[in-house]
């Protein structure tokens, strides 16, 4: 039975779909069996995938609002273990459409249980605001991974997360935690940088991933190329970082399992 993250931050350019896409490919090369799903209108997942969203036909559109059965909808990517649930800019008016429907607030939770069982981990990719979509993909998960930038704005708008997963947890899913915080677009130069980990580490404390995703021009090429950052430039540090984050990451969830050299299978 998989477990199921959500990946969020209301706040844009935090790395949230960098994160998304070359986490779940990075576990994907250590041949867990893993799904994403791309809940963002702007489809960017699932151009980073290499999916044109234009010619999907189905998306999560489809799976959410007309009860298409998600196993229509899900494409294999270009790695033998990573699938991909595509958005589509449908997905735009699937807040107001959401309203009127009867346990709104579920709907996610009701498309991943029918294919929860074929993987080792599903990701889930929230669109920049906390709005119905991104509180469906709460409801339906373990936990929450939660990207923040070292930039002065970091922090801002943070508590209104934390305090959104925490009413969440508290009226609709009590088993969802906090999977951690990721610190991303470091920059070694700037003292800045170094004083955001040390606040964020100061109040997540061990929440916070030792790996930090730094600043690297492949991570901001590799999405035009439809390619994880893996299979784009596999000697980059971007690829580096998000490798030793898939390793940190299935550490905590298998403490047991001897470390995985995930890099001999990126060709």
């Amino acid at each position: 039975m998989a477990k199921v993250i959500t990946i969020a931050n209301q706040k844009g350019g935090v790395g949230k779909t960098t994160t998304a896409i070359n986490l779940a490919a990075g576990i994907a090369v250590a041949e867990f069996p893993t799904l994403l799903i791309d809940t963002d209108p702007q489809a960017n997942t699932t151009s980073g995938l290499g999916v044109d969203h234009r010619t999907t036909g189905k998306s999560v559109y489809d799976a959410l609002i007309n009860e298409v059965d998600p196993h229509e909808v899900i494409v294999k990517t270009e790695m033998p273990f990573l699938s991909l649930l595509p958005s589509h800019i449908n997905l735009v008016g699937a807040e107001v459409e959401l309203v009127d429907i009867p346990h709104r607030e579920r709907i996610m939770q009701e498309v991943i249980e029918k294919v929860r069982g074929e993987y080792e981990y599903i990701f889930v990719d929230c669109p920049p605001s906390l709005g119905l979509l991104t509180l469906n993909s709460l409801v339906a998960s373990d936990s929450v991974l939660i990207p923040v930038q070292c930039e002065y704005y970091a922090l801002e708008g943070l508590g209104q997360l934390l305090n959104t997963i925490n009413i969440v947890k508290k009226n609709l899913n009590p088993m969802l935690e906090i999977e951690g915080v990721l610190m991303t677009m470091y920059d070694s130069r700037l003292r800045l940088s170094n004083q955001i980990v040390d606040e964020v580490r100061k109040y997540f404390g061990s929440k916070v991933y030792s790996t930090i995703i730094s600043r690297n021009v492949r991570l901001s090429e590799a999405p035009s190329y439809g390619k994880p950052v893996l299979l784009y430039e596999a000697i980059s540090s971007g690829a580096r970082n998000y490798m030793e984050l898939a390793q940190e990451f299935i550490r905590r969830q298998q403490p047991e399992t001897a470390p995985i050299p995930v890099t001999a299978h990126v060709s």
